[in-house]
């Protein structure tokens, strides 16, 4: 008789997790957005009402506006792919340096000594203090800018992936050892998906200091880029468009950020807790 109930039991079971999570998934998504939608009914009220100056802080409705107009002559539309241009030259060419940099110096001795000790020196250096001489160096053009983000990109993700490889359980490489994986294969099967987690949480870390970077060097003698919008917003005392500006960097940093989690949630998806915050 057990056996006859089970499946209908099973099938009753199935049911109410089904509903249970379709009761769920809708407040699961909205619940992010709740603090963010309080914020900026709180700015719409709080400039309407007088209580923050709208000269100083504009209401939404206004850097709507403001971002309407732009859009319409094409100028907001090619600040943007000017910056991200800039980011992503520079985000890739920083997060491949860190990249192979921390994988050398994670997995050998020899490595750590040579470029461990110059690269924690000028990791202390404030990259952003270098902006005039970079100018000297490489003009005002594009370059200075690029490297900019990309000296913002590299030590993240170096230390990130040094760390990783170094939290990876010497009990498993001693394991693949014993099952006669080569030292190549101990890397690919055992050290690379065990430092992942750390890797793509540098990752994340450094795609939010380049575009804090990025915020810096398009204030070098440029006259493209969402930087620049804000820099001609102060010099027309136009907040509306120093608002936009930020309002900008926020939802590309946003943007940024969800594309490493969906490449997170992808390439661990082997990783017990990854699956479990993806049900």
């Amino acid at each position: 008789m057990s056996e006859a109930i089970a499946p209908e039991s099973a099938s009753v079971q199935g049911g109410e997790r089904t509903a249970g999570i379709r009761r769920v998934l809708p407040w699961a998504l909205l619940l992010p957005w709740a603090v963010p939608l309080l914020v900026l009914l709180s700015w719409q009220w709080a400039s309407t009402e007088g209580v923050v100056p709208a000269s100083v802080l504009p209401p939404p409705t206004d850097v709507l506006d403001t971002a309407r107009s732009l859009w319409s002559t094409g100028e907001l539309q090619s600040h943007i792919a000017v910056s991200l241009r800039r980011i992503v030259i520079g985000f890739v060419i920083g997060a491949t340096i860190g990249l192979v940099l921390g994988f050398a110096v994670g997995l050998s001795r020899i490595a750590e000594g040579i470029f461990d000790r110059t690269l924690q020196m000028v990791r202390a250096l404030p990259h952003l203090a270098l902006v005039p001489l970079l100018i000297a160096a490489f003009g005002i053009g594009e370059l200075p800018k690029i490297v900019l983000v990309i000296l913002g990109v590299v030590f993240p993700v170096y230390l990130n992936t040094v760390n990783g490889i170094r939290t990876v359980d010497a009990k498993l490489i001693q394991l693949g050892r014993s099952y006669g994986l080569t030292p190549w294969g101990i890397i690919r099967e055992i050290v690379v998906p065990g430092a992942m987690p750390v890797v793509l949480n540098g990752i994340r870390y450094a795609l939010g200091v380049a575009w804090l970077t990025l915020v810096v060097a398009e204030t070098i003698a440029t006259r493209e880029g969402i930087g620049y919008l804000a820099q001609n917003g102060r010099e027309m005392l136009r907040n509306d468009r120093i608002v936009l500006a930020i309002v900008l960097y926020a939802v590309a940093g946003l943007l940024a950020d969800q594309i490493v989690r969906l490449i997170e949630a992808r390439v661990l998806r082997w990783n017990a807790n990854y699956r479990r915050e993806n049900r």
